[in-house]
């Protein structure tokens, strides 16, 4: 069992129906989901697979390709075309990049105060976007010869509002502004 889902069970779970009163225990939020999405537009097909393999080092899962829907002549784009990849993490790989994610790559970030609190949607899910891959450890800058790609991370909880998702993701120590 990975340790923050550990933490989660021992001691969020507890903490959490003390202070929102869920009588049932199935009405505890919790992680349902993450999404990790690379956009990553009209490039060659090296770098292409260069993301591609960064995102499946992170994640520890194979992306599937994202291809366009319509075609845009003003971008250059067919439809059909490759222009992103994303990864849909349950379970364990979940819990694992999300340790991951919050002890050890947020940190990371240049100038890290905390992540803002304006990106949950109003359902209790949690997005954000990161501006490049290099803060996670597996991804070696030596050998990165792609440029700087961003991704969006987004955690989908099974929480009803913002305030019992943000009281779930604080308990699993996720680094707010203005805790």
């Amino acid at each position: 069992m990975a340790d923050l889902k550990k933490v989660y069970t021992e001691k969020v779970v507890p903490a959490l129906r003390e202070k929102f009163g869920f009588k049932n225990p199935m009405e505890t939020p919790r992680l349902e989901k993450i999404v990790i999405n690379m956009a990553f537009g009209i490039v060659d097909k090296d770098t292409q697979k260069s993301v591609v393999d960064d995102l499946a080092r992170i994640t520890g899962q194979k992306p599937v390709l994202c291809t366009a829907k319509k075609s845009v002549s003003n971008f250059k784009l067919r439809e059909g075309m490759v222009i992103g990849a994303r990864v849909t993490l349950r379970r364990d790989r979940m819990w694992d990049f999300l340790d991951r994610y919050i002890n050890i790559a947020l940190p990371r970030i240049r100038d890290f105060h905390g992540i803002p609190t304006r990106g949950f949607d109003g359902r209790g899910n949690y997005s954000m976007g990161l501006k490049e891959q290099t803060i996670f450890p597996e991804i070696d800058l030596s050998r990165h010869g792609a440029p700087e790609q961003g991704m969006d991370v987004t955690i989908v909880t099974t929480a009803k509002d913002n305030q019992a998702a943000r009281a779930l993701l604080e308990g699993l120590g996720m680094p707010f502004i203005g805790r």
